[in-house]
């Protein structure tokens, strides 16, 4: 069975340590060390207060659920241990030059980076653009006014651009868009919406090519725990871990 290690035991830690099927938690490790204790109750994994006795622990996979600046911070030494990593905040990978590196490692050391949906589906069919190059490719995020802390009375698009600019202006927002970019070989153009009338975070994908057009629509339910954060992300992951070791492949 895998071993997993997870860094970062918020609220999408402690979905994966509750509700992980065919995969072992065996390590934790958060900043917060309250975090991690509580996480620990429900998966009956070792807790580890400094990260280099985390890394070192005998596990396969490191899941990170932490930040972006986690990645940038420990990304390179989690490959460099031997152990394979899944990054949900995917928004670190928007530095080209640390995404060269830390690939190259990966490579390097035989090891693998695993990149989950997270709040959206249909990543592996938008892998279709890196051989049929996509002529068009949009991602259009709507949200409550609220949870961008603005105050609006009506519907109104609020950006409309690159994902690079996006990155810039809106950074909680980014994670989405680097996905898409990664997965369907062009970075996204993005348009950003508040709605008072929404209570969820709609992402709406366009892509269009040789093949054909793809539309795909998301709303997802916050998670109960922390509304910031949706419930998909969270089963992304636990969906990745089950079948990494499954013989049969659904998807490319």
């Amino acid at each position: 069975m895998i071993r997993v290690g997870l860094l970062g035991c918020g609220n999408v830690g402690r979905i994966i340590a509750k509700e992980h099927v065919g995969v072992e938690i065996t390590a934790l490790h958060d900043r917060i060390p309250e975090r991690t204790e509580e996480a620990a109750k429900l998966c009956d994994a070792v807790v580890y207060r400094d990260f280099s006795s985390f890394v070192k622990a005998d596990i396969d996979i490191v899941v990170e659920a932490a930040s972006v600046a986690a990645v940038r911070d420990h990304a390179e030494e989690i490959l460099l241990s031997g152990k394979d990593l899944v990054i949900l905040s995917v928004g670190a990978l928007a530095d080209g030059e640390f995404r060269e590196r830390i690939t190259a490692l990966a490579g390097a050391n035989g090891r693998k980076i695993h990149i989950p949906s997270g709040a959206i589906i249909g990543l592996d069919n938008l892998k279709v653009g890196q051989i049929a190059p996509f002529t068009r490719l949009l991602l259009r995020t709507t949200k409550s006014p609220e949870s961008l802390n603005i105050r609006a009375g009506k519907r109104m698009m609020i950006f409309s651009g690159k994902a690079n600019d996006c990155i810039r202006e809106f950074p909680k927002n980014i994670n989405v868009a680097v996905a898409l970019g990664l997965a369907a070989g062009r970075e996204a153009d993005v348009e950003i919406w508040i709605d008072p009338d929404v209570d969820r975070n709609i992402h709406e994908i366009i892509a269009e090519g040789a093949f054909g057009e793809i539309f795909i629509r998301v709303s997802n339910v916050p998670s109960t725990d922390n509304p910031s954060t949706s419930y998909l992300a969270a089963l992304s992951i636990l969906t990745l871990l089950k079948n990494l070791n499954e013989p049969l492949v659904v998807g490319t």
